[in-house]
């Protein structure tokens, strides 16, 4: 599966250092790191449900995931500080690619009226944020097992220092964007 970090070396530097006119290959923004986080609003009425989640997520990515609590209490959420609100993932190097690769090839096209995704959710500084409302776009997901679809948050931190350029390297990567 290191199908991805290999188009990386052979297709993407050339054509960034290309379109961008970098003078060294160091120069070439790289994808950093992959953060997927799933937030629980129902984990007080079912404390299941984090279990649960933690599951999915560890057989999505074949890494344990940790536990993210409340930073602060919100009495409108009738949230406390320090409760457990959701778990995330952080995936770096090969297992990244490998994460990438099959979130593009494989889970995405598997997406009802999929169409590509919206090339708007940059931060500004070329990292890239989108949001899949089920896991069950997975193929490790079985559909029997599934409690509750829950939905999770994807975050791409590249090295670019602009929004273009993040967008060409995940373009390049094969990120399905719209047109």
């Amino acid at each position: 599966m290191e199908k991805l970090r290999e188009q990386y070396e052979k297709e993407v530097i050339p054509a960034m250092m290309k379109k961008f006119n970098y003078k060294s290959i160091m120069e070439v923004p790289k994808l950093d790191k992959i953060v997927i986080n799933v937030g629980l609003g129902d984990i007080k009425d079912n404390p299941k449900s984090l279990e649960n989640a933690m599951n999915d997520l560890s057989i999505i990515t074949g890494q344990k995931p940790i536990v993210t609590k409340a930073r602060k209490s919100i009495a409108a959420f009738k949230l406390r500080e320090g409760v457990n609100v959701g778990c995330k993932v952080t995936l770096r190097s090969g297992k990244m690619y490998d994460f990438a690769y099959k979130l593009f090839n494989v889970a995405m096209p598997r997406i009802r009226d999929f169409r590509g995704i919206s090339a708007n959710s940059f931060d500004g500084r070329g990292n890239f944020s989108m949001g899949v409302k089920e896991q069950l776009i997975f193929p490790e997901i079985e559909y029997d097992k599934v409690d509750k679809l829950r939905g999770m948050d994807i975050i791409f931190v590249t090295t670019a220092k602009t929004d273009e350029e993040g967008r060409e390297l995940l373009k390049l990567l094969g990120m399905p964007f719209k047109n």
